[in-house]
């Protein structure tokens, strides 16, 4: 029995529960992944929506590293490349669009509340707006794409360094979101399951790897510094 739907096979979990027998875990596990895929992408919409509203509310960025952000944005741009030129199923990459575009608009607002806004700023943006077209349109070296993707991990792991390092410093996580920091993890996690599933480049694997290990570590520092912020602030 076939059923597809958005590439996922329902006819062989049907067949099996029509004929009163458990779904075998060849049949219900890709499914499984799928959904989880296409679960992550839809969360992914507004996974950074909580981080805006916050800086927004409050007019601060304080406690947030710029060049974190500005890292995230050049991690996302080469990864959701790199993806869309391997043919990759959406469901197991289709997050990286959404997050591209909340992590430029995060940045966006960033430097806004970062006045007075320098000459080097611009320089990043028009550099980023050159580049950026190239490399999601996949016109460059496929020796150099490979080593761009290679990087990208590095480039995630030295986005979230300046933040885990400016939060300890300060004993403090700023504005930092929990919510998107939580849902930062929880899809990293997710990933590592629904990637194995579909049997993505060992690559990608790492990265969500990375991500979890990462991502934790921020969300750990909230978890820890917040409580004693909200603390101080009634002590005062």
């Amino acid at each position: 029995m076939e059923l597809w739907i958005l590439g996922m096979n329902f006819g062989c979990i049907l067949g099996s529960l029509s004929a009163g027998k458990f779904p075998e875990k060849a049949c219900l596990l890709p499914l499984i992944s799928k959904i989880l895929g296409y679960l992550i992408v839809a969360g992914s919409t507004t996974v950074k929506l909580p981080q805006i509203y916050k800086i927004l509310k409050h007019n601060s960025v304080r406690g947030l590293s710029v060049a974190a952000f500005e890292l995230e944005v050049v991690g996302y741009t080469i990864a959701l490349a790199y993806c869309l030129h391997k043919g990759i199923p959406f469901s197991a990459y289709g997050e990286l669009l959404f997050l591209l575009i909340q992590a430029i608009v995060l940045v966006a607002i960033i430097y806004y509340y970062s006045q007075p806004v320098g000459a080097k700023v611009w320089m990043k943006a028009l550099l980023y707006c050159a580049v950026a077209p190239t490399i999601l349109a996949g016109q460059i070296d496929p020796i150099l794409f490979e080593a761009l993707y290679a990087s990208q991990h590095a480039v995630f792991f030295f986005a979230r360094v300046p933040q885990i390092w400016k939060n300890y410093t300060n004993k403090s996580t700023g504005e930092l979101s929990f919510l998107t920091c939580f849902m930062n993890f929880a899809g990293s996690v997710a990933r590592v399951f629904t990637s194995m599933q579909e049997n993505t480049p060992m690559s990608m694997i790492l990265g969500c790897l990375l991500g979890v290990m990462t991502n934790g570590t921020i969300l750990s520092q909230i978890l820890m510094y917040q409580p004693q912020a909200k603390k101080e602030k009634k002590v005062q």
